[in-house]
């Protein structure tokens, strides 16, 4: 086998450059590779090369083999161009969405990135046996709904932002770039945010990310009802609500992660 020695260049970050060697080595060999001959290769420490690969392994682009102990590149890694499936995302969610309804008494929706707009991927009725219209392949912009901001904060969307046209639904949709990053930014800081009638007028609605490996948002979950069943007076989210949204929303990207 050729011996792929690193070799480190200027002005880059050495961690970043070894796993990417790591993953570059794997990629090439066929078959599952020992450590000891990835540090061979690489020109390594065996226990540097240890702290690489167990990192890899448990984002899931390095897989383990149970037997030989041997290394090969993970799925995580060979479909990471291939996006999320929303299938995976909705089959994940099915379960604590329909429980944040029972709990909260107000409609759940579950939303993907689907370019410029997000794609609904399942919703659950509010439990009060009141008329509604199944939303589920329903799209929505990211500007004036709280899933949509959301995931402008927590997605890979940071171009997207920038190239919105800013549709004024209501009185209240952020129509200016600056109103709008604002949002987002502090969407980014609270870990959830609140669309306060700017998609339909007399209606509220609380979003939290769905988030993969390094914190990445693969989608989100958001309640939506009525505003006086989702806001008090002061314009706050009711008590409880948020905490059970987000708590929501992290154990379905706890199964995301632990699918492998």
């Amino acid at each position: 086998m050729p011996n792929a020695r690193l070799t480190s260049v200027a002005g880059t970050v050495q961690s970043v450059e070894r796993a990417a060697a790591v993953i570059t080595y794997l990629g090439a060999t066929p078959e599952p590779v020992a450590l000891a001959d990835i540090a061979r290769v690489l020109g390594l420490a065996k226990p540097t090369v240890h702290g690489i690969v167990r990192t890899l392994v448990g984002v899931g682009f390095v897989e383990q083999d149970p037997e030989s102990g041997r290394y090969a590149l993970g799925a995580e890694l060979v479909h990471l161009g291939d996006g999320l499936d929303p299938h995976l995302l909705r089959s994940r969610a099915v379960n604590w969405a329909d429980g944040l309804a029972a709990h909260t008494g107000l409609e759940v929706q579950l939303g993907m990135l689907a370019g410029q707009e997000v794609e609904l991927l399942h919703h659950v009725f509010r439990p009060d046996g009141s008329a509604q219209r199944l939303r589920v392949g329903e799209r929505q912009p990211l500007h004036a709904t709280s899933l949509g901001v959301i995931l402008l904060a927590f997605a890979p969307a940071a171009g997207r932002l920038r190239d919105l046209e800013l549709v004024p639904y209501t009185s209240t949709t952020p129509t200016r770039r600056l109103e709008l990053t604002r949002a987002v930014q502090q969407a980014s800081r609270r870990g959830w945010t609140l669309a306060d009638g700017t998609f339909r007028s007399g209606t509220a609605a609380l979003a939290a990310p769905v988030r993969h490996h390094a914190g990445v948002g693969v989608g989100a979950l958001a309640l939506v009802g009525r505003r006086e069943r989702v806001v008090g007076p002061g314009g706050e989210p009711l008590a409880g609500l948020v905490d059970q949204l987000v708590a929501a929303a992290d154990a379905v990207g706890h199964t995301l992660r632990d699918r492998l």
